[in-house]
């Protein structure tokens, strides 16, 4: 009696995947690609999904997927929004902000040396056929200048591309601006109005949701379409609401957990907090205008949230002036863009997380599926920091190495890249 609630389960979510990323593509990255056929929602582990048949309405910048017309799921493309899934017939309850530029202010560059193109060479190569890399584009900036860029076919400078979890780097400095604007401090409490006292979220601070430790019950398992995760991303239209609904299963403060859930929780926090007039604009305006980000787009949810957690799209060059803002300790030609110590606060290892592995919404050491703990990551400088993304999304900041490296791709098998022999290599080059 199960196979059936389960196949409603599959085919109820995988549309809503497929409608998603599909939307993002097509009119996001705006890539000419077959919605048959794009990797990102047909091959390995996604095959299935190629049971699901989409169908694209240009007028409207919609994207609906159904399995023979049933549990069918749409999502639209609003211009400088991104791509929102619709639940029933309603559409997004807010206006569009403008389409961003998609190309950004010129960068110094310098050619690459021979190693150096060596080393991107071997990122863009595919050492096993059975598990593909699919590296869709590489940046590398060394003392601020550009010294290494590379694309694959149908990838260019000006391809806007999904940096999923990366995400949450870039919303917790969203919050750091905000604290800098003395409008929100790390010790804050009772954070939303259903945790007032004598709830017992109401001792969740604004740390605990950066550190991934406010013992809220979220589970992130990807290959669980029912765990929170998915629920939230792909079955609700709060995933903010959704989130903060989950019980404590720990006091808060005690115990690591990563936890989706919470960035979009601080997605909601900053919304109050900027109020609705400004929130269409103030990630532009707070971020991504004083350093350049030209392409980036956070994408919302169908309450009109940013889903701070997963979904942003910008070029390659755009996530390496991000990551160029963090290497300058928050400030961009001149101008204090993030308040002083957030940098060091985002980059201070939380100790409840695994060998001090976690900051403040930013990754302090690799993960073993990525090459942490192998050899290669051995060479990796102590200071390194990383906003790592699914399907193999990184970006790469070791100060010590004045280095900056953006690396997208569709490694849909996570154990296909290899971050840490990626930036050991890249070191050796440089």
């Amino acid at each position: 009696m199960w196979v059936l609630p389960r196949f409603w389960r599959v085919i109820a979510i995988g549309s809503a995947y497929k409608a998603k990323v599909l939307t993002s593509i097509v009119f996001g990255s705006r890539r000419a690609v077959d919605p048959r056929r794009a990797p990102e929602v047909s091959e390995d582990s996604y095959r299935v999904m190629r049971l699901l048949s989409a169908r694209v309405d240009r007028d409207s910048g919609s994207i609906t997927v159904s399995f023979l017309g049933l549990r069918p799921r749409t999502a639209v493309y609003q211009s400088g929004l991104g791509a929102t899934l619709i639940h029933g017939d309603v559409r997004p309850p807010f206006p569009s902000s403008g389409e961003p530029r998609e190309s950004a202010p010129a960068w110094p560059a310098r050619d690459p040396t021979r190693s150096v193109k060596e080393s991107l060479e071997r990122a863009f190569a595919e050492p096993d056929r059975r598990r593909l890399r699919r590296t869709r584009a590489i940046v590398v900036v060394h003392d601020g200048r550009i010294v290494g860029e590379r694309y694959a076919d149908g990838f260019a400078e000006g391809t806007r591309c999904p940096g999923w979890s990366m995400a949450k780097s870039v919303l917790s400095a969203l919050i750091g601006v905000l604290v800098g604007e003395g409008r929100l401090v790390p010790r804050d409490r009772g954070l939303l109005p259903e945790w007032r006292s004598p709830d017992p979220r109401a001792a969740i601070t604004l740390d605990d949701l950066l550190r991934m430790r406010s013992g809220l019950r979220f589970s992130e398992a990807y290959d669980d379409l029912s765990s929170d995760v998915i629920e939230m991303l792909f079955n609700r239209s709060d995933a903010a609401a959704y989130a903060a609904s989950r019980p404590l299963d720990a006091p808060p403060g005690t115990t690591w957990s990563y936890s989706s859930g919470s960035t979009n929780i601080l997605s909601r926090i900053a919304r109050t907090i900027v109020g609705e007039e400004q929130y269409i604009e103030w990630p532009r305006r707070a971020l991504f205008e004083p350093i350049g980000m030209a392409s980036a787009v956070m994408e919302r949810d169908g309450s009109g949230t940013c889903v701070g957690s997963s979904f942003m799209l910008a070029t390659a060059r755009d996530w390496a002036r991000f990551g160029q803002l963090y290497l300058q300790d928050g400030v961009w030609e001149g101008r204090r863009v993030l308040p002083d110590g957030w940098v060091r606060y985002s980059t201070t290892p939380t100790p409840e997380s695994p060998d001090d592995m976690y900051g403040a919404h930013w990754w302090l050491k690799l993960k073993p599926e990525i090459g942490g703990g192998s050899p290669a990551a051995a060479r990796i400088p102590a200071d390194a920091y990383f906003a790592v993304g699914h399907e193999g999304q990184t970006l790469t900041i070791v100060p010590s190495r004045r280095l900056v490296a953006v690396r997208l791709g569709t490694s849909i098998y996570i154990d296909a890249w290899n971050q840490a022999e990626f930036v050991a290599d890249l070191l050796d080059a440089l």
